[in-house]
């Protein structure tokens, strides 16, 4: 029983949508109408500016970070990652949004902030030197993902070689829009880097 109310509770978290939410409650705009119509925080960075962007990638960071901290609180031998998990197929696939959500990238840095903060700074330190070099979140999700993968065969935990794998899945397949446009060159590049 506790398995399933953790299990339950870390989908609903990660289905709260930030972007939605910001974006109806404070600007009057539905966000999935504007710019990529994604609901995570860098379609909230272009539509809705600066302020609501980093409010929404922070909440979206946290609705994994408190997913993967439900066992510790519940006291339960439930597994952390999969409680991220559940919370990051909770953002992409929110049952308050008409399952159309997010991308993936800050929820599941969340869950790893939670498990893993060394290899949160890891992969943040790797996507801020990415997204300097090549103007592109995109890409520096994707490539933060890559490393974040081959970080963990080097860690010696298995549950997150498993996790972490599943999540670079999640990323590089909901960017599979973006590669196209990067192998093309059409990909947007960000100006204030």
């Amino acid at each position: 029983m506790v398995y399933a109310i953790i299990g339950f509770l870390a989908y609903i978290l990660g289905s709260i949508p930030s972007g939605l939410i910001v974006g109806k409650v404070f600007y009057k705009i539905d966000i999935r109408e504007h710019g990529s119509g994604n609901l995570g925080g860098t379609n909230s960075f272009r539509t809705l500016g600066v302020k609501a962007g980093l409010v929404v990638t922070i909440a979206d960071i946290l609705k994994g970070t408190v997913a993967t901290a439900l066992p510790f609180w519940f006291g339960s031998d439930f597994h952390p990652l999969l409680a991220g998990l559940l919370a990051v197929i909770g953002h992409m696939y929110p049952v308050f949004a008409g399952f159309r959500g997010g991308k993936a990238v800050a929820t599941s840095g969340g869950v790893l902030l939670a498990y893993n903060p060394i290899l949160f700074l890891v992969l943040i330190s790797c996507f801020f030197l990415s997204l300097y070099l090549s103007k592109m979140v995109s890409l520096s999700s994707i490539i933060a993902a890559i490393v974040g993968v081959i970080y963990s065969f080097f860690y010696g935990d298995k549950p997150l070689v498993i996790a972490i794998s599943l999540l670079a899945f999640f990323v590089i397949y909901r960017h599979r829009a973006n590669i196209k446009r990067i192998i093309n060159k059409t990909e947007p590049k960000i100006k204030w880097m």
